[in-house]
């Protein structure tokens, strides 16, 4: 019988990395002109807002946000994203978080990023932390270029959990012994699904959540 290897499931932004990879990726579009700066920030700090309070409209955010990438040529974006990894994600790097991801490698635990951003932005990210599972928000393409509209089911709140049992009928592995890290009310789903559900640096509604369930808390800031 072949030995039973863990999940270990974790939430990226503002978890494995010290910020949010798809909010920042709009603040840097507005750095490079590429929107209109004044109304995409406003309307990126409200849904940022709405996120925070666990009550974002993804429909209506997925549709926003992926809009300026239908604009684009593929070779542009893929090198407007090589600039971004430099100037913006790598200073959110966590030393903490690549220990943590270090532990459970030695457990041979299979390692898995479960994000609602999409994959565009956050497939690089987890090439980075060496993470080769990833559930994302997945994007529609037409003629080698995306269409701003999305594929399947966002991978948001219930749709985490949903897109894992998904994946799941696809392996041979389970929940059995799985452990999720998030800092999340969002994802209070699939924080609920996993034997071994743990806030890192938690937002306050999940801090509190966290402290009445009894879960672990852990921080993996510098």
């Amino acid at each position: 019988m072949d030995p039973i290897m863990p999940l270990a499931l974790f939430d990226l932004d503002n978890t494995l990395i010290a910020g949010d990879s798809d909010y920042s990726w709009g603040e840097f579009l507005t750095t490079k002109k590429i929107v209109d700066s004044a109304y995409f920030k406003s309307k990126n700090d409200q849904f940022y807002t709405d996120y925070q309070a666990g009550k974002l409209d993804i429909l209506a955010y997925l549709k926003f946000s992926l809009a300026p990438l239908s604009g684009l040529a593929r070779s542009e974006l893929d090198a407007l994203h090589k600039e971004f990894m430099k100037k913006i994600i790598e200073p959110m790097w966590l030393h903490k978080a690549e220990a943590l991801l270090t532990t459970h490698r030695d457990k041979e635990d299979t390692l898995m990023v479960v994000t609602s951003t999409n994959r565009f932005i956050v497939a690089p990210i987890c090439k980075k932390l060496g993470i080769k599972h990833l559930i994302a928000t997945e994007l529609e393409e037409s003629d080698n270029k995306f269409t701003g509209q999305i594929s399947g089911i966002p991978s948001f709140q219930k749709g985490k959990v949903k897109r894992l049992n998904n994946w799941l009928k696809t392996s041979n592995l389970s929940l059995e012994g799985s452990s999720f890290y998030s800092d999340s009310i969002n994802d209070l789903p699939l924080l609920e699904v996993v034997s071994h559900p743990v806030a890192v640096d938690p937002c306050p509604k999940l801090k509190e959540e966290a402290t009445r369930r009894g879960w672990k808390t852990i921080s993996l800031r510098d």
